[in-house]
């Protein structure tokens, strides 16, 4: 194992740990009341399969982006919602269980989106006919690194519920400092191509992240939504699965130009998201509206 590849799956063990540690604070009725927020579901998925997309489409055409960038950032669109989105919407006061619900439902549903959103850039930017497989073995990588740990997780805090509170709030902490581990882990493996390439890509991924949060939140709250779960909505189609997007790049298209917009949000995502998530949690003086 090189480098790379102890350095990835050390990361991916830490945030199943995390997770895990998410699992200690959620019970199954967290779950259930799921089916009380219909509206919620309907919105993050509209935003996540159509909204996105075309917001998409409309900065890189308005940006003038080379084709390579365009379809780059348009991969990273198609992309369901990564680890990371349940992570900040722990700390900022997101309802988690909604946010890990909405990424295996859309994780499912990107089997089918993303070759056709992908495949459709393709064919608009470069027209060259490529077709991009059904990518279940990131179905399945996602599976195991959210469902499983927040399921143990969840036995646990039954067994031992006060071992579970005993450490709710060091596992919190423990997330805010993963984040910025990860955030300064992404900088360095990426410093050189993400510099070179920032000044041309960095002004679309930057907006294209703050538009996905902003519409999130902002849609949410105006289909009165409670805030938790607005704010859970907000990350889940803000923060996108940048690894999936890389990895589709690198080992399906076999492109590193196309995996550049992903590799700068993966860095520009850490940075935007607790900005965001701070403006948000703030008291907002009114009481949280039902759905």
């Amino acid at each position: 194992m090189d480098e790379n590849q102890l350095l990835n799956a050390l990361m991916f063990g830490v945030l199943a740990l995390v997770m895990f540690g998410l699992g200690l604070s959620l019970t199954w009725d967290d779950f259930s009341r799921l089916l009380r927020y219909p509206r919620a579901v309907v919105v993050a998925l509209g935003l996540q399969i159509a909204a996105l997309p075309l917001l998409c489409f409309g900065l890189v055409t308005g940006l003038g982006l080379p084709a390579v960038f365009a379809m780059g950032l348009m991969l990273l669109a198609a992309s369901p919602g990564g680890i990371s989105a349940n992570l900040f919407s722990h700390i900022f006061g997101g309802n988690v269980a909604m946010n890990i619900s909405l990424t295996a439902l859309n994780t499912v549903l990107s089997v089918v989106s993303m070759p056709l959103i992908i495949n459709w850039s393709i064919a608009y930017f470069a027209e060259a006919g490529q077709i991009v497989p059904v990518q279940f073995t990131k179905l399945v990588e996602v599976v195991g690194m959210v469902l499983i740990p927040v399921a143990l997780g969840m036995l646990t805090a039954r067994k031992a519920p006060g071992f579970a509170a005993r450490m709710h709030r060091p596992v919190k902490v423990f997330s805010m400092l993963v984040l910025a581990a990860v955030a300064l882990l992404a900088m360095g493996k990426e410093w050189r191509a993400l510099a070179a390439s920032f000044g041309e890509i960095g002004p679309a991924v930057v907006l294209f992240n703050l538009c996905s949060l902003v519409a999130g939140y902002g849609l949410s709250r105006a289909s009165r939504l409670d805030k938790p779960i607005c704010i859970a909505v907000a990350f889940e189609i803000g923060i996108h699965n940048s690894t999936l997007a890389i990895f589709i790049a690198l080992t399906v298209l076999g492109s590193y130009q196309l995996a550049l917009p992903a590799a700068v949000y993966s860095v520009v995502m850490y940075l935007t998201a607790p900005v965001f998530g701070y403006l948000v949690r703030r008291p907002d003086g009114g009481r949280p509206q039902q759905a």
